[in-house]
C-alpha cells in the first residue's frame, strides 16, 4: 500500500464544538494492502481519484470508482478492496465531529456528477501545504477541509451533520415550522418541506429536530391531531371524514396517530368530551 498521511494537533477545547480535521491522506492499493475490517473514531471521507474497488462493510459490500466519495460514520467497520490490474487510488480526510445521517447504515456513497473539480482543487492544496509544512499550514488545512465539507453537503444524498447550529438553519427550520402551521391539512412531506426551504431533506429532520425537539413529519402529525381534538368535540362529523379533512392518507393512519399521542382512541375521546 502507498500512502501519505498527515496528522494534525487537537485544537483547544473552547473551539472542539465543530467538526475538526484530524488526518488527510492520499493512498494507492497495491499487494500489502491489508483488507480487513477496521474502524476509526472519527469519521472518514474518501474521495475516489483512479482505479477501481469495492468498500466493504459488515453487511453490504459495493463497487466505486473515480468521481465517487464514501462518507463512513466513526466507530463503523469498513475496509477498501481492489485489484493490482486498476489499483484503487483516493484521497481521505478524517473528520472528528462529522457524520452522515443518509440510511442507518453510517456510510454513504456519493456519485459527484458535479462540484468534483471544485473539491480537488481544495483537496490537492491541503495535500500540497501539508507536505511543506510552512507555517500556519493547519490552519490553511483546516480552512479548506471546512469549505470541502461545505462542497459536500450540497450534494443530494450527504445530509452530513455535525458542529453547532448556524443561523440560517435555525431561519429555514423556522420558515418550515410556520408553513407546517398554516397548510398542515395538506398533503405534505419531507422532500416538498426541504426543497422549499432548499435544503437536503436528511439534514433538515435532523436540524428540526435539534430545533424544535421533533421531526418535522411528527410536527405535522401533532398539529393534525391538535385540529382533530376540536373536531370531535365541537363537531359530529364522522371519523373517516376528520382523517380526510386533516390530510391523514386513511383512518386507521388517524387513529394510529391519535391513539399514540392521547393515549385513546378517537371514539373515546370523543365519548369522554362530548
Amino acid at each position: 500500500m502507498s500512502q501519505r498521511q498527515y496528522t494534525f494537533p487537537r485544537e483547544s477545547e473552547s473551539l472542539e464544538t465543530a467538526p475538526r480535521l484530524l488526518y488527510l491522506s492520499q493512498a494507492q492499493y497495491s499487494g500489502e494492502w491489508n483488507s480487513s475490517l477496521h474502524t476509526h473514531g472519527c469519521a472518514e471521507l474518501f474521495f475516489i481519484t483512479g482505479g477501481h474497488g469495492r468498500f466493504r462493510f459488515q453487511q453490504r459490500e459495493f463497487p466505486v470508482s473515480i468521481h465517487d466519495a464514501v462518507i463512513v460514520n466513526a466507530n463503523v467497520p469498513h475496509t477498501e478492496v481492489s485489484q493490482l490490474e486498476s489499483p484503487l487510488e483516493y484521497k481521505v480526510l478524517g473528520v472528528e465531529g462529522l457524520g452522515t445521517l443518509a440510511g442507518g447504515e453510517g456510510y454513504a456513497m456519493l456519485h459527484l456528477h458535479s462540484g468534483w473539480d471544485a473539491l480537488m482543487v481544495c483537496l490537492d492544496l491541503m495535500l500540497q501545504e501539508a507536505s511543506q509544512a510552512q507555517p500556519g499550514y493547519e490552519q490553511v488545512c483546516r480552512s479548506l477541509s471546512t469549505a470541502v465539507m461545505i462542497l459536500l453537503s450540497r450534494q443530494q444524498n450527504a445530509a452530513l451533520s455535525g458542529g453547532p447550529p448556524d443561523a440560517r438553519s435555525n431561519r429555514e427550520c423556522g420558515l418550515v415550522r410556520r408553513y407546517i402551521d398554516n397548510h398542515f391539512k395538506e398533503n405534505l412531506s419531507l422532500d416538498q418541506l426541504a426543497q422549499m426551504v432548499h435544503l437536503n431533506k436528511y439534514y433538515l429532520a435532523h436540524a428540526f429536530r435539534r430545533e424544535f425537539g421533533v421531526s418535522p413529519i411528527n410536527y405535522l402529525v401533532s398539529r393534525r391531531i391538535e385540529e382533530s381534538r376540536f373536531l370531535l368535540r365541537e363537531t359530529d362529523h364522522t371519523l373517516s371524514l376528520i382523517a380526510q379533512i386533516l390530510g391523514f392518507s386513511s383512518l386507521s393512519y388517524f387513529s394510529q396517530c391519535f391513539r399514540r399521542i392521547e393515549g385513546v382512541s378517537p371514539l373515546e375521546y370523543r365519548r369522554r368530551n362530548r
